[in-house]
Order: structure tokens, then sequence, then C-alpha cells
């Protein structure tokens, strides 16, 4: 389909009627592990599924429009497509990354530095002191997460770029929390962009997988040469449902950011809350950079309780929420970065992220907003003290004797 057209018609208009055999208008799902060969010195377009599979390529194709890249590389999963985008880099060549970054990044990040992969420094990103200090090392890579996980902090992508430039830095972008729907980092000069495809593009928590997008073709090559080498390769069942889950993304998230704006509005008001992370607020930090470089604020959003705010009893009140460490999906998440998804870093790392136990992030489905803001508040009322709390619980470690 011609890349004029606007996202939102590219993407239902994937695959559809493609197939050569039936002329399908859903695309067909490709299964083989393997292909024939019409003559032993003539290699096919697809010869082994490691390699590469008319599935997973449909996936590609559409993300690397949807992004405006050359190249797509779907892979296993969201860790799966960083560490790929690692391979760029060379023993002790240096990676730049955002301190306040996602704690499975974190954690591949400082376990691959250990083992001399690379060297690594982290920076605020949201600091031009602290800029001009990482740039003075000539990093190689530099590592971009905007909105952070889980402080919603937001980077400006064209100023880092600028800098990279300066010093023949590779700029990677991870787009999982907007998706290309709401930011197109390339468009804004990186050269690589990464996505836990299992958050917004997929949209239905139940497939796992990450994509690799780059700006100019030889890069994309050189990334697929290595996802096929190292076998990061996503799975073809993964990409059909991937691929299906991302017809709907559009529609999906002008919904949940309307609703996550609504659901903000109502918390920001309350006194039994300290602060609300959200971009889409005019007193967030990051409100005007995010208002140039993105089409929306997003459905993610993390609050920081008063003091006095039992956040453990928070989340074991809320009735709608589900207590889970992923996000973006038709349904509502809740969790506690610090003990969660942020658990694999130190406390002294969390401390620098500004990543303290009475912070929540919250994911903000496909319900009715209304409902969610009322089961937050019930929720609270009960966690502050201001309800009567009749729920018994067991202590930890003791298990209820009935089957």
């Amino acid at each position: 389909m011609s890349e004029s057209f606007r996202p939102e018609t590219i993407i239902a208009g994937a695959g559809v009627a493609d197939d050569p055999a039936f002329n399908s208008v859903a695309p067909p799902l490709h299964l083989s592990a393997t292909y024939g060969w019409n003559d032993p010195l003539e290699k096919p377009q697809y010869d082994y599924a490691r390699s590469g599979n008319p599935t997973r390529t449909q996936l590609e194709n559409a993300l690397a429009q949807l992004e405006g890249g050359a190249r797509g590389v779907v892979v296993s999963s969201g860790m799966a497509a960083l560490d790929l985008a690692l391979n760029l880099v060379n023993p002790g060549e240096l990676v730049l990354a955002p301190h306040d970054c996602y704690g499975g990044t974190h954690r591949l990040l400082t376990a691959r530095a250990k083992r001399g992969h690379f060297e690594l420094a982290f920076a605020n990103q949201t600091s031009a002191v602290e800029l001009k200090n990482a740039f003075a090392m000539k990093p190689k890579l530099v590592l971009i997460e905007t909105p952070s996980n889980p402080l919603l902090r937001i980077t400006d992508i064209r100023g880092i770029v600028a800098l990279a430039r300066e010093c023949g830095a590779i700029t990677v972008a991870d787009n999982t929390f907007l998706s290309p729907a709401l930011q197109q980092p390339l468009a804004l000069g990186c050269d690589v962009v990464v996505h836990s495809t299992t958050k917004f593009i997929n949209g239905h928590s139940d497939v796992v997988g990450g994509a690799v997008i780059a700006r100019e073709q030889a890069l994309g090559d050189e990334l697929a040469w290595w996802a096929n080498c190292t076998g990061v390769t996503g799975a073809p069942f993964d990409s059909f449902l991937t691929l299906r889950g991302l017809r709907t993304l559009f529609p999906r998230l002008e919904r949940q950011q309307k609703t996550a704006n609504d659901v903000v509005s109502a918390l920001a008001a309350d006194e039994r809350v300290s602060r609300v992370y959200y971009p889409g607020l005019e007193s967030h930090p990051g409100h005007e950079v995010a208002k140039a470089q993105q089409a929306g604020f997003g459905a993610m959003f993390s609050v920081e309780f008063a003091e006095g705010v039992d956040v453990i009893k928070l989340l074991r009140h809320l009735n709608i929420f589900t207590i889970a460490e992923s996000l973006g999906g038709f349904e509502s998440l809740v969790c506690t970065p610090a003990t969660m998804t942020h658990a694999s870093m130190t406390p002294e790392a969390q401390k620098i992220a500004g990543i303290s136990e009475r912070l929540v992030r919250f994911s903000i489905g496909l319900e009715h907003g209304d409902d969610l803001v009322r089961d937050i508040l019930a929720a609270l009322d009960k966690a502050a003290g201001t309800e009567e709390d009749n729920v018994a619980y067991l202590p930890e470690g003791a298990a209820s004797k009935c089957a």
C-alpha cells in the first residue's frame, strides 16, 4: 500500500487480499519451519523460518511503514529487541542510557557491561549538565526512553539526536509507551526504534514480542543479520496475532488516552495524592516538549501517594484494575514499580531514578473512565484509613486450608 496514505489506512490494509494462492482478504498464517528450493543453487525468498517467514514479514513491513523506517525486524520479546540493538556496539565502546529506564533494561545493560560487552554510563537525559558531561565521553550508542518508565520524564529527542550526531553516536529510542500512533522517533532523527510489541502494538495481552525498526536500509540489514545469527526472531503465530492486534491500535489508544486524562484529572485534585506523573498535565516539566514531539500524551501515568496512604492496601482493594507488570492492553493494570517492574534495580539505583515505595504505575485500558475513577477512590478511602476495612488478610506465607 502506498506510503502516501495516512497510518490508520496503512494498518487497515496491511496484507489484505495479498494472498497469491486464493486472494484471501485476511492474510494467511504460514507456519512452515522450512521451505523447498527449486534448485540447489537458487536460494528462494524464504528458506528457513528463523531467517524469514511471510507472516513475520507482513508485520515487519507494517511496523516499518508506521515508524517511517526502511526495515523492521520482529523478535521474540521487547528485551530481545533491545539486546539486538546492542549488537551495534563493540567491546570498549560506550552505551549512554537514561538513569530512570525500565528495570529490565537497567538489568540487561548492567549485566552486559559487567561481562565486558561494552562500557556503560547512566545519565539524567533531561539535565543539560549531565548530558554535556555524558557526551564528553563520546558514546557509541545512546538509548532514549521517552516517556520514561515509570516516572514519565520527557526527553527532548531532537536535542539528544543533535548531540549524538556531533560525536557520531547511534541513537536508539524505546517507543513502547506511546507506539508509532503517538510518537515517531525516526522522523525526529533517531537511527533505530525498539518496541515491546507485547504492549500497545498488540494490545490484547496474549502475545510476547518485540520489534526493531531502522531508519536506513543498511542498518536494518545489519540488525536482521544479527537476529538471524542469534535466533531471536519472532514466531509466525505470534506475528499473526500481533498484526491482528495492530489494526486497532489507533482507536484503542484514542479511547485509552482520553480515559487516562479523565482519571488523572480526578486524582490530581485529591489531597491524598502527592504528585501525578503525566505529561498531559501543564504542570509536568516536560509538557511543552511532549507537545512538540508527540501526537498525544498516552495512556500511562504514575502516582506518588501521600504519607499515610498504605499503597499495598490500595492495590489489594482495587476491583477493576489487575495487579500485573505489563501495560498497554485492553485491560487496566496497576503495579508498584519498586517491588515489581523495577525490583531488579538496587535500592540505590531506584533512589537515583526517583522510584519510591509510594509510587504506583497505572496502565489505562478500555473500561469506562467513571468506573475506573470510582474504583481508585474507593480503594484510596480504605488505604488512607478514611473508610473501615473489613477485609482480613492471611499472614505472609500462610495458606488457606480451603481447597
